[in-house]
Formats: structure tokens, sequence, C-alpha cells
């Protein structure tokens, strides 16, 4: 697995540790790495872990009146507190990260894959498509480098086509 998706992987942890105990996020962030965090992960990996999940943190009005304009008939208080996560950090990413877009879709449905069910994984990628199409129209990103990422399996092949349609059952 290579540093930045272990960094998106610490991110959504601290993000669930935030959202699950409704703790302050500067509390969260600060004992994540010495109570929970992977001792092994990269200096460089833990300062984009924690640049995310603090950017998200600050911004959750923003980014999930962004997830409620593409999730039709979901409260985002009714999503799995994984998937909403996924969900705020990937748009985070959208938003106000240099990360191209279609690599923050990739790398949230390939945590969507290892931390919640195959419906949740349709259901992201539809809203991320949908924010993603919304956003490029208004604001096209130009002159992103592209990140360095894990060449897809042939499964992960077959899995990463857009679905807008799927919801998960209520």
């Amino acid at each position: 697995m290579g540093s930045r998706r272990k960094a998106r992987e610490c991110a959504l942890q601290m993000l669930f540790a935030a959202d699950f105990a409704e703790a302050v996020p500067e509390e969260v962030l600060k004992t994540y790495w010495v109570e929970l965090g992977d001792a092994d992960v990269e200096e460089t990996a833990r300062e984009f872990a924690t640049r995310l999940a603090a950017g998200t943190l600050s911004r959750l009005e923003t980014l999930d009146e962004r997830i409620r304009s593409r999730a039709e008939h979901w409260r985002i208080p009714r999503m799995a507190i994984v998937d909403r996560n996924i969900l705020r950090l990937a748009v985070y990413e959208f938003l106000y990260e240099p990360t191209p877009r279609t690599v923050a879709i990739n790398e949230a449905l390939e945590i969507a894959r290892r931390f919640s069910t195959y419906e949740a994984t349709q259901f992201i990628n539809g809203i991320l498509d949908a924010i993603k199409r919304d956003l490029d129209e208004q604001q096209p990103q130009q002159h992103v480098q592209p990140e360095e990422v894990e060449p897809p399996s042939d499964d992960d092949l077959e899995e990463t086509t857009t679905d807008e349609g799927s919801e998960p059952s209520a």
C-alpha cells in the first residue's frame, strides 16, 4: 500500500473517531498518533493525514452541503459513519488539495472497499462522480500533477465503473 493511501486511511480513522465520539477535533488530532496511529507511518504521510483530517474537520459544514446536494433522499446523519467520512475526505481533496479529482475518487473507492460494503462503494462512487462533474463545470482543475497510484488489479477494474443511480438500502 502506498504511503498516501495509508495517510488517507489514517485521516479516515481520525474523522471516524471525531465523529463517533463527538470529540473536540483538536483533541482527536493531538492524541491519534500517540494512542491509535500506526508507528510505522512515514513522517510525510503523517503530515498529509493530519492535514487532511484537520482540513476536513474545519470545513464540515461546506463539505456536508456539497454532499447533501448530491445525496438525494439521504441526510448526512443517516449515512454510515465510515461512508460519510470517506465522502467528506474525498470532497475536501476535491476542493482544497491539488490531488486530481479522479485520483481522489479512486482512492475513496479503494478505502471504501476495505472499510465499508459493496453497496456503500457504489453509493460513494455515484455521489463523488456527481460532485466531480459539478466542480468540473464550475472550476476545472488545471496543471495538477498526477499522484503516484498503485495499478488496479483486474477485480478493481471491473468494479470502478460509475453507477450514479445506486444507493444503499436505508
